[in-house]
């Protein structure tokens, strides 16, 4: 075997590792035992609904990619008595039907609506979204301002730092294809068009927002470039300038935020909750 055939499959490895690191998520989890499927808009979708009677709290996660709402357990255990609480999987994920409909965020927003309408769960809503589940929130806030009291933003992508996938390396492209599903594979190459999506519109400064931003501490941490964001001197200001007033929540913490700190996430669901107005 010749040292260039070793060092293909050992770059082919690589990509594939830190594209699970990049997908935003983490491994794909179990879905809890009280996730229920429902046929909405003529599809199969997997969700956990709770509906608090006693509250006039309604919660929604949304997840990263890859990941289902089993990475939500202990969030919504501690959040369940006192507030509501949607969470779901997207197509293609868990037991969710996929689709062929097109995975931008904005037709991922739409169908979130969608479902929320037919489950009964009224805005405005808190939105907790993890990784590219957070960018897909920006977007939903950004569109639809009145029906959203607050965010939290867990370890969150933001708009500009992707590339288009077909700017990515030769080796991620292939790996991408390779070890990810279909609907994966979609929601990652729409990624740039859902940030252009989030950019065109306004700010949402006067929302309460939270974000939790991991940053490792340990001597094992090391960060992974494998060309797939943009690291110019341009799109840093950019994403240092977004969202001003928002509360930012420096954790030393893998990316799975809400499963190794999940009462850090829960925390800044509280405080989103307490600045609620009084009848909202």
């Amino acid at each position: 075997m010749s040292p260039h055939t070793n060092t293909g499959r050992k770059n082919v490895l690589s990509i594939f590792f830190l594209l699970g690191c990049l997908s935003m998520s983490g491994w794909v989890s179990a879905a809890p035992a009280t996730a229920s499927v429902d046929t909405i808009a003529g599809r199969q979708v997997e969700s956990l609904t709770i509906k608090n009677p006693d509250t006039n709290v309604s919660i929604v996660f949304e997840n990263g990619l890859r990941a289902t709402v089993g990475g939500w357990d202990k969030v919504i255990e501690s959040l369940a008595p006192e507030a509501s609480i949607f969470a779901y999987n997207r197509p293609g994920y868990g037991n969710s039907q996929e689709t062929g409909t097109a995975r931008d965020g904005g037709t991922i927003v739409e169908e979130l609506r969608q479902t929320l309408k037919q489950k009964g769960l009224a805005p405005p809503y808190i939105l907790v979204g993890h990784s590219l589940g957070g960018l897909y929130m920006q977007l939903f806030a950004k569109r639809y301002p009145e029906e959203v009291s607050g965010l939290v933003l867990v370890d969150p992508l933001l708009p500009g730092v992707v590339k288009k996938s077909d700017e990515f390396p030769f080796w991620t492209r292939g790996a991408k294809r390779l070890f990810f599903s279909s609907a994966v594979n979609k929601e990652i190459d729409a990624i740039h068009q859902t940030s252009e999506q989030v950019l065109s519109l306004a700010p949402i400064d006067d929302k309460p927002i939270v974000m939790l931003i991991n940053k490792p501490k340990g001597a094992t941490a090391v960060g992974v470039d494998f060309g797939a964001f943009n690291k110019d001197q341009k799109t840093r200001e950019a994403v240092n300038g977004m969202y001003p007033k928002a509360k930012r929540i420096v954790l030393d913490s893998d990316h799975q935020v809400q499963r190794q700190n999940p009462a850090e996430v829960v925390d800044a669901i509280r405080g989103i909750i307490a600045k609620q107005a009084p009848g909202i």
